[in-house]
């Protein structure tokens, strides 16, 4: 895998666990966070999908090796969905509430 595959398998990363952030409606973090729940999304929904004897419906070669784009999407979106409800929230302050 060259330098260039790694950054298209980072951006389309940080793409799907952007988009599985959308789909539940938590948008904590930045970019980085982004590629990690896109990473997490596609070990998780690729292991889901093995587990249930589902197939793989797109996915997208980047060098050598496969990355599941709806897997990933439908992953990122339960590890989202579960992680939300455990981090705090965050109070908003305004200028005038100090």
């Amino acid at each position: 895998m060259s330098v260039l595959d790694f950054v298209i398998l980072l951006i389309v990363a940080g793409v799907c666990g952007a988009i599985g952030q959308a789909i539940v409606g938590y948008s904590r973090g930045g970019c980085l966070t982004s590629i990690a729940l896109g990473f997490i999304g596609a070990l998780l929904g690729a292991w889901i999908a093995r587990t249930m004897n589902l197939p793989e419906m797109f996915q997208l070669e980047i060098g050598d090796q496969p990355f599941p784009i709806i897997w990933s999407i439908i992953g990122s979106a339960l590890f989202v969905a579960v992680i939300s409800p455990l981090t705090p929230r965050r109070r908003w302050y305004r200028w005038r509430d100090w």
